[in-house]
C-alpha cells in the first residue's frame, strides 16, 4: 500500500504541483508546520537562557513537532473507513509532501534568463531556492548554485520523504517533513539557533542519511557517465560541509562533468569551501539544461521502480 502511495503522491505532483490558487486559499502543509516551528521558536528560544537550557528547549521543541504532525497523519489515516481506497487517500495526502514539479519548475526559472544573458533575472529567481548572497553572483556562481540546490533538494525535497513513506506509510513521510522543515529554519549554527536548533539539526542529518547517498547512485546511475559519477560521488563527497548533502552534488558534478561547490557568501561573510570535482570547468547555461533532463530520467527511474514494488 505505501509503494501505490507514493506513487500516486509522485504523478499527482508530477502532473499539477501544488496550485498557486489552492496555496493562495490555505497555503500549504509545509508553510503549516512552519509557522507552528516560528512559534516555539519565539517562545522557547530566550537570549537570556542558558545554552544547555536552550538545548533542552530545542530538543523538546524538535521531539514535539515531529510527533505531533506525525501523530496527526496516522489520526487521520486510521479516520478512513473499512473498505475506502487507503492507498489512494494516503497517496493525495501526501501529494503536498514531495516537490518533483516545483523543483524542476523553479530551477527552469533560472536557465531561461541565464541562457538569455539576463544576469539580473537570473540572480533573482537564484535567489528563491539558495540560500548564499545572489547579488554578485555571475553566470558561473549562477549556474552552479542552481546546479548544487537541484542536487540536494532533489534528496531533501523528492528522494528522502519518499523514502521514509515508503517504509512507514503517510505518518513516515509526515514526519520528515517535519524533520526536514525545523532543520530549514533553526538548524543554523548562528548565535540565535546554534544551541536551540541542535536536535533538529543532527536529526534532519540522521534521516537524510540514506537518502542522500541513494540520490547520488540515482543520478550517476541515469546519466551518461555512470562509472565517472559514481567515482567523484565516493572520492569528493565528505569535502562537502553537510554530512549527506555532498553525495548527490558529487553525483551531479561528475555526471555533468563540471565542479560544484567552491567559495560563497552567506549572510555577508565569505566562505573558502573546497570544490567538488575540482578539475573540471564551472557550469553554464547549458550544464543547467542537462542537469534538469539527468534529474527527470532520474525520477522516471525511481517512479518506475516504486511501479514495480506495488506490482509486487
Amino acid at each position: 500500500m505505501t509503494a501505490l502511495s507514493m506513487l500516486i503522491a509522485l504523478a499527482i505532483d508530477a502532473a499539477l504541483g501544488w496550485p498557486d490558487p489552492l496555496y493562495r486559499r490555505i497555503g500549504h502543509p509545509v508553510t503549516w508546520i512552519g509557522a507552528l516551528i516560528a512559534r516555539l521558536d519565539k517562545a522557547l528560544n530566550r537570549p537570556g537562557w542558558r545554552k544547555t537550557t536552550r538545548c533542552l528547549t530545542g530538543l523538546l521543541c524538535a521531539a514535539f513537532v515531529v510527533t505531533l504532525v506525525s501523530g496527526i497523519a496516522f489520526a487521520i489515516l486510521s479516520l478512513i473507513p473499512e473498505g475506502a481506497p487507503r492507498a489512494v487517500v494516503a497517496g493525495i495526502l501526501a501529494w503536498p509532501l514531495v516537490a518533483t514539479r516545483s523543483m524542476h519548475d523553479h530551477v527552469a526559472a533560472v536557465v531561461r534568463p541565464l541562457a538569455s544573458g539576463d544576469i539580473e533575472a537570473a540572480r533573482h529567481a537564484v535567489a528563491m531556492i539558495v540560500g548564499r548572497d545572489p547579488s554578485q553572483l555571475d553566470e558561473a556562481g549562477i549556474a552552479r548554485a542552481a546546479v548544487e540546490s537541484l542536487a540536494e533538494n532533489t534528496s531533501d525535497g523528492i528522494t528522502a520523504p519518499i523514502f521514509w513513506g515508503l517504509l512507514l506509510g503517510l505518518p513516515g513521510i509526515a514526519a520528515y517533513k517535519a524533520a526536514n522543515t525545523l532543520d530549514s529554519m533553526i538548524g543554523y549554527r548562528t548565535e540565535k539557533h546554534e544551541a536551540f536548533g541542535w536536535a533538529a539539526a543532527r536529526f534532519d542529518d540522521l534521516v537524510n542519511l540514506v537518502p542522500a547517498r541513494l540520490t547520488g547512485l540515482l543520478f550517476a546511475l541515469t546519466s551518461a557517465r555512470p562509472i565517472t559519477a559514481i567515482r567523484v560521488m565516493v572520492k569528493d563527497a565528505r569535502h562537502h560541509r553537510s554530512p549527506n548533502a555532498g553525495w548527490p552534488e558529487a553525483a551531479m558534478a561528475g555526471a555533468l562533468d563540471v565542479r560544484l561547490s567552491g567559495p560563497r557568501v552567506y549572510d555577508g561573510k565569505p566562505t573558502e569551501d573546497p570544490y567538488v570535482n575540482p578539475t573540471c570547468p564551472d557550469p553554464k547555461a547549458a550544464d543547467l539544461w542537462r542537469g534538469l533532463a539527468l534529474y527527470r530520467r532520474a525520477m522516471l527511474a525511481m517512479s518506475a521502480m516504486i511501479g514495480l514494488m506495488a506490482l509486487v
